[in-house]
């Protein structure tokens, strides 16, 4: 009887003690944690610009049926993310750099930092040479009428040390694997059928030089401690009329990515992707033709696309064709002054939803900064392009694409997977997965009256509400 009694004492004890387990304890604190959503907010309407919401959404087990349903499914994976961003032009890098380093400093931790309200900018565009956003022309090898200089004995990045150079330095001290896609918009004049920064062909006798002018700028920038991720073959190659810019028909870019681009890439050991075209979605044509020559396609990961013209969805027939190849969406202007509850309501839709749906990679911005005046463009560059950001002296005011790209970027770390989720009508969404586990699902509501429905996730599901024009980021 003593042994009978003592057994079922220590049988009290046990039970009482997995009552009280403190590991028991944590993982119904952890279960708490994930049933609840976060959200951050952009509501024009209401005057809310990218705001944490202060009372989070709660997962139920269940709810009522009569709102519209977004199914987000992480069993479904399609392509991985690199990254959300900007063009940061040379103007945009002149602005910046002319701030008092307090003021510029504060900017960038908001920018590049994803910790507190920052929004964590992940991704960058520069221009190899001048853009149109420069405060003047120029290459990295610019000679005197008549001269050349095929062996790059007179190339350097001196042009960008002043303001570029100095600003990429102090992101990569605030976020040192930012990714960085350099694109140019013309190669030196000397190289041209015209001899002249704007329009002209490259011709054929410089391929081999040129091919050498990118390992040059991709050397010099590594020995400045700026990796550059990858490089476009040309910016927008059928737009001849910007300056700078050139014509590069797909055949001629085939042509001088077999015979001189990858080959000068493979020699000096150079790891930076070759990415194609850079242009509208109207003209997929461009990178298949290119595709088709295997000679060429062997060296080239992917495609880059602007929608100045075209579908987004056409990008997913692209990928369709060629699912071996990366697709990247590299430039979205907008125009000034600019109108948040529409370019909000576009922009998030087939820019921040559309390329992503589409197997983009990437989505940028064009322009991180300008000044009130618009400015500095080039002779005959752009002189409407709204900045993200407007800097004069130490002011700094948010434009739209500052919460276009911040609806995204913050949340959406690179190596993401984008997931599925059903794309409703009124309330065009994407979904994702981060590398911690963290889903991240962006909504837009483009109905003109607000919007209930309902997040289901694994069996359960949460209700939000979106006014019209509102785009929202749910986080758990």
């Amino acid at each position: 009887m003593a042994k009978l009694f003592l057994h079922c004492m220590l049988l009290l004890i046990m039970a009482s003690g997995c009552k009280t387990n403190p590991g028991e304890q944590n993982r119904s604190n952890k279960d708490t944690i994930k049933n609840e959503v976060t959200v951050w907010l952009t509501d024009p309407d209401a005057g809310i610009l990218f705001k944490e919401q202060p009372a989070p959404l709660v997962f139920a087990d269940a709810i009522s049926d009569t709102n519209a349903v977004i199914d987000v499914d992480d069993a479904q994976t399609f392509q991985n993310v690199d990254g959300f961003g900007y063009t940061l032009t040379g103007g945009s890098a002149m602005h910046l750099h002319n701030m008092d380093a307090a003021g510029r400093a504060a900017i960038l931790k908001e920018l590049f930092a994803t910790d507190g309200n920052n929004i964590g900018v992940s991704y960058l565009r520069v221009s190899i040479g001048a853009s149109d956003l420069d405060a003047n022309v120029f290459s990295y090898d610019d000679l005197p009428a008549g001269q050349t200089d095929e062996q790059m004995e007179k190339f350097s990045i001196a042009p960008h040390r002043e303001h570029l150079i100095p600003v990429l330095k102090e992101i990569l001290t605030i976020n040192p694997a930012i990714k960085i896609l350099g694109s140019p918009w013309s190669p030196p004049a000397w190289m041209k059928t015209n001899n002249n920064s704007k329009g002209g062909s490259l011709q054929a006798k410089y391929y081999d030089a040129y091919a050498w002018y990118f390992v040059k700028y991709v050397l010099a920038m590594k020995a400045e401690g700026i990796t550059i991720d990858a490089i476009t073959v040309q910016n927008e190659p059928l737009h001849p009329g910007n300056n700078p810019s050139l014509l590069m028909e797909a055949e001629d870019q085939a042509v001088f990515i077999k015979q001189s681009l990858g080959p000068a890439f493979k020699a000096a050991g150079i790891n930076t992707k070759i990415i194609v075209y850079d242009h509208n979605a109207d003209r997929p044509d461009y990178p298949v033709t290119i595709y088709k020559d295997a000679d060429a396609a062997q060296y080239v990961d992917g495609a880059a696309f602007h929608l100045y013209g075209g579908n987004i969805d056409t990008l997913a027939q692209l990928h369709n064709a060629y699912p071996d190849k990366h697709l990247y969406f590299t430039e979205q202007w907008i125009g000034a002054p600019g109108n948040l509850k529409t370019d909000l309501n576009w922009h998030i839709k087939n820019i921040i939803i559309g390329s992503m749906r589409n197997w983009c990679r990437v989505a940028l911005e064009w322009n991180l900064a300008a000044d009130t005046k618009l400015e500095p463009h080039t002779p005959g560059g752009c002189t409407q392009c709204l900045g993200a950001l407007t800097i004069e002296g130490n002011t700094v005011t948010r434009n739209p694409a500052y919460y276009i790209i911040a609806q995204a970027s913050k949340f959406v770390r690179p190596g993401a997977v984008r997931i599925a989720s059903n794309n409703l009508n009124a309330l065009p969404n994407v979904a994702f997965k981060n590398t911690d586990g963290k889903m991240v699902l962006i909504v837009l509501n483009e109905a003109g009256s607000t919007q209930e429905f309902d997040i289901k996730y694994k069996g359960r599901q949460f209700t939000a509400v979106l006014n019209p024009g509102a785009a929202g980021t749910y986080i758990w």
